[in-house]
């Protein structure tokens, strides 16, 4: 089974639980915004994949922080900014419940995630 993090109006979000069904995967969706996201899971998703690739430096949310809380950011600092602000992270977040960790949906990310369904 997989855990989908995302944004339930991102348009990403919308073609990976699409896709998911499509392939027949077992998921679930968890809104970070609706249904909040804890600190710890941030933290092991950022264990799991790296802090730099779980936050969305693309974001409109990342482009109207103020320069002071963006220019050289830590691991700590970002993971506090992503709590404060799940839009950051990155999406989606496919967590499957073994403990791996997937960010993103393109095709090698999609790969992964069969494999990751292979692997019940």
């Amino acid at each position: 089974m997989l855990t989908v993090y995302g944004l339930k109006n991102c348009d990403t979000c919308r073609k990976a639980l699409k896709w998911l069904d499509e392939q027949g995967l077992a998921h679930r969706f968890h809104d970070v915004r609706a249904d909040g996201i804890a600190i710890a899971d941030i933290r092991r998703f950022a264990k799991a994949a790296g802090w730099e690739t779980l936050l969305n430096k693309a974001s409109t949310t990342w482009r109207g922080l103020p320069r002071s809380k963006t220019t050289g950011i830590a691991e700590a600092d970002a993971l506090k900014l992503m709590a404060e602000h799940p839009a950051l992270i990155k999406r989606p977040v496919f967590e499957h419940k073994k403990g791996a960790v997937v960010v993103g949906f393109r095709d090698p990310q999609k790969a992964e995630l069969k494999v990751l369904a292979g692997a019940r």
